[in-house]
């Protein structure tokens, strides 16, 4: 069955659709192609599997594509202006529409060039992976990475639609939708107990991709996501609620090398040393990082970062992060399970505590 939920930004308003086989159906992506020519923007991985079938369910219009290669070490400068050079070979105009087909990495990188190219073309998320359809295609956060930090250079551009194919789960390697899960504890952890409790009962189904229960989890995270985005859909205040453990876990991601480890194993550990925080700061109890840490556990997703990763390199590499306002450090901590708050009152201690601590 399709669900479909509206993220609510006005006259710039776009549905998520999310069901099984929609990657086929051409009516979805029909309303929102307003000239005649669409570039595809997908992977080495992803383009054997799907671009056929998404290629015919555009038929009658002039396709052409670009196959990155995938990984996020591939999320650079270099990598990204390839899709330039492919849109100026077959000469596309303003009215064209790039469609972003694969997981976060493609979507960050093809939504990025679409506010770019001549100054801003549409596009549409067609998202492969379970991270990608509960949270990076939702919300018009685009971009790359530099060496010296993730997704430092990028822009703010929604998509006309999101077409999450359940489908193209049934592909993914197991350690991605684990990577995946972490996104999805995340709306519980920040908004929703009652979905966090209810993650905490069907874990099991979630991990052996069970249809409905991937459904429901998909759903009720882009029903939060998109509440979110419609408060404040330029980051300006309550939306970086929804970067809990993402600043521990962009270091981590940026220290290992990019790749290393995927986005939402980053993010795992991140959300744990969060609690960790929360809990030395006075905020949270003590069982309620147990239970983070058991989720995350349950999850199939690291709760400790890497042990090579000294204390002061990780506060260096936290300090180079968009969250940083005139030189203070801005955390997502918890003060119970559903409840977050966002920080710029950091016990340097506490936190290099947190950073050195490491649990056998």
């Amino acid at each position: 069955m399709t669900r479909t939920l509206e993220v609510d930004l006005g006259d710039r308003s776009y549905p998520i659709h999310i069901g099984p086989g929609l990657l086929h159906d051409p009516v979805l992506y029909r309303p929102h192609i307003r000239g005649r020519q669409v570039m595809i923007v997908t992977n080495e991985t992803v383009a054997p599997m799907y671009l056929a079938p998404l290629r015919a369910a555009l038929d009658g219009l002039e396709v052409r594509e670009v196959v990155l290669p995938d990984g996020e070490q591939y999320k650079t400068l270099e990598v990204w202006n390839r899709i330039f050079d492919a849109l100026l070979d077959a000469r596309f105009a303003r009215d064209c529409t790039l469609i972003a087909l694969g997981g976060g990495v493609v979507g960050d990188m093809a939504g990025f060039a679409a506010a770019c190219y001549q100054r801003g073309v549409p596009f549409i998320q067609v998202p492969t992976t379970l991270l990608s359809q509960v949270d990076s295609s939702v919300g018009g956060k685009t971009g790359i990475n530099h060496p010296a930090g993730k997704n430092m250079i990028g822009a703010f551009h929604q998509p006309l639609a999101v077409i999450a194919d359940t489908e193209t789960l049934d592909t993914l390697p197991q350690r991605e939708l684990s990577a995946g899960l972490a996104e999805v504890l995340k709306y519980g952890l920040i908004r929703d107990p009652s979905f966090l409790d209810w993650l905490e009962s069907h874990m099991a189904e979630l991990l052996s991709r069970d249809p409905e229960a991937l459904a429901h989890a998909i759903r009720r995270s882009c029903e939060i996501k998109a509440q979110i985005v419609a408060e404040d859909e330029l980051e300006s205040g309550q939306r970086a609620l929804l970067n809990l453990g993402h600043t521990f876990g962009h270091a981590i991601e940026t220290a290992s090398g990019y790749g290393n480890w995927l986005h939402g194993e980053a993010v795992g550990a991140g959300m744990c040393m969060a609690a960790d925080l929360s809990a030395r700061m006075g905020w949270l109890a003590e069982a309620d990082v147990e239970r983070v840490r058991s989720l995350v556990t349950c999850a199939g997703l690291p709760t400790e970062p890497p042990p090579e990763l000294d204390a002061e390199r990780f506060r260096e590499l936290m300090a180079v992060d968009k969250k940083v306002l005139d030189g203070r450090l801005r955390l997502v901590l918890l003060t119970a399970v559903g409840e977050a708050v966002i920080s710029d009152e950091i016990d340097q201690d506490q936190l290099m505590a947190t950073l050195s601590a490491r649990r056998p």
